[in-house]
C-alpha cells in the first residue's frame, strides 16, 4: 500500500516522464502531483465513451488507446492508437462538452488522470501551476490540430 508521500513521489515522476509539462519547475510538479491520479485499465476496458460527460483527461504512462469514433452505421471505427506520454480526453476537461470519441485501453494501461473538479481546485490553490499546465495541454492540442489541418491540405492537391 502506497503512502500519501510516495504515491505524490510516483504520480511527480510519472508527471515528469511525459514531457507534456516541460516548463514546470520542480516545485511546480511536487505541487501538481497533488491533483493527479492514477489507474490501472485492463485490456478492452472502455476509459471513456463517446458522447460521455467529460469529468477527467488523461496521459499514458505505460499501454497504448484506441481512439474510436461510431460510423453511420453506429459501428466503431479506429481513429488513432495513442501511446506512452500522449494525453488525451483534455479537450473534455477544459471546454466541458461531451466526449467526441471513445477511448479504449487497446493493452493493459497505467495512466495519470486530472479531473476537472481537481483542476478548477488547482485555479485556486495554485493558479500560476494550473497556468502552466493549461497552457501546456493548449500547445498540444494546437501541435495536433496543425497536423491535422497539414494532413487535410496534402489530401486536397
Amino acid at each position: 500500500m502506497s503512502t500519501p508521500s510516495s504515491l505524490n513521489n510516483e504520480i511527480r515522476e510519472m508527471l515528469m516522464d511525459c514531457g507534456l509539462f516541460d516548463p514546470l519547475t520542480p516545485a511546480d510538479f511536487s505541487t501538481a502531483a497533488g491533483y493527479f491520479s492514477i489507474s490501472s485499465i485492463e485490456k478492452g476496458q472502455a476509459i471513456f465513451n463517446e458522447g460521455d460527460a467529460g469529468t477527467f483527461m488523461c496521459i499514458i504512462h505505460s499501454g497504448s488507446v484506441s481512439v474510436q469514433k461510431l460510423n453511420n452505421d453506429g459501428k466503431p471505427v479506429e481513429l488513432a492508437v495513442l501511446r506512452s506520454g500522449r494525453a488525451f480526453g483534455e479537450m473534455a476537461v477544459l471546454d466541458g462538452e461531451r466526449r467526441s470519441a471513445s477511448c479504449i485501453a487497446a493493452t493493459p494501461c497505467y495512466l495519470l488522470n486530472l479531473g476537472r473538479d481537481s483542476l478548477d481546485k488547482m485555479i485556486t490553490d495554485a493558479p500560476k501551476i494550473a497556468a502552466k499546465i493549461i497552457r501546456a495541454i493548449a500547445v498540444a492540442l494546437s501541435k495536433r490540430l496543425r497536423m491535422m489541418d497539414g494532413q487535410l491540405a496534402s489530401q486536397q492537391v
